[in-house]
């Protein structure tokens, strides 16, 4: 869920990287020379991250690590009560793991004020104060809402290493998290839109 399909094919063909992507959406200290291998790099090295607690966000989730960070409730439901619930995209997104279109998503370019509240469950999990304009063609935040409000797991799906970035109370797939958002967290949380739902008050399953 990141432009870096696009980019591979911009590199490839050019054999350099547009400023405006390396700011944008790169490490500005990634170094692309020539065009061999530039797949390999873009989708198997580790980004270059902006702050320490990017590299550790999967770590944290680890068995001796988790319990600092425990949802204070668990939703638990079978995949047919999920299809019960949501739409078919939503499904697919959330329990499947799968990603909207870029560009396509209902909260892309949303401005309303309120907080994003997990789809499946409805535990609020990101504030639209933290929510910028990335560009990328998905709804990004900054931070969730509070640190045992989301999860992260690598996920190396499609020949990439990236984070997943998943609701901590029902494990529905959110997106992923990238290091070149804007301060005071520099991460940019990649979400879908069929994910989240925008609210006033918390709404919960």
């Amino acid at each position: 869920m990141c432009p870096h399909f696009l980019l591979i094919l911009i590199v490839a063909k050019s054999g350099k990287l547009p400023a405006l992507l390396r700011t944008h959406w790169l490490p500005a200290s990634l170094n692309l020379q020539g065009t061999h291998g530039v797949c390999t790099l873009i989708l198997f090295s580790e980004p270059n991250c902006k702050t320490q607690d990017y590299a550790n966000l999967e770590r944290r989730h680890s068995p001796r690590q988790q319990w600092q960070y425990a949802p204070e409730r668990r939703v638990v439901k079978s995949d047919a009560e999920w299809k019960a619930q949501l739409t078919p995209e939503q499904y697919h997104v959330t329990r499947e793991h799968g990603t909207e279109r870029a560009f396509s998503g209902e909260y892309c370019e949303a401005h309303e004020a309120g907080l994003y509240a997990c789809v499946c469950c409805g535990t609020p999990l990101y504030d639209s104060r933290t929510k910028f304009e990335s560009g990328t063609g998905w709804p990004s935040f900054t931070q969730p809402v509070q640190e045992n409000a989301i999860k992260y797991k690598k996920d190396t799906s499609y020949g990439m290493t990236r984070v997943e970035v998943l609701c901590n109370v029902c494990d529905a797939h959110q997106g992923h998290v990238f290091p070149d958002g804007p301060p005071p967290s520099g991460l940019r949380l990649c979400i879908n839109s069929a994910s989240v739902q925008l609210v006033q008050e918390p709404q919960k399953a």
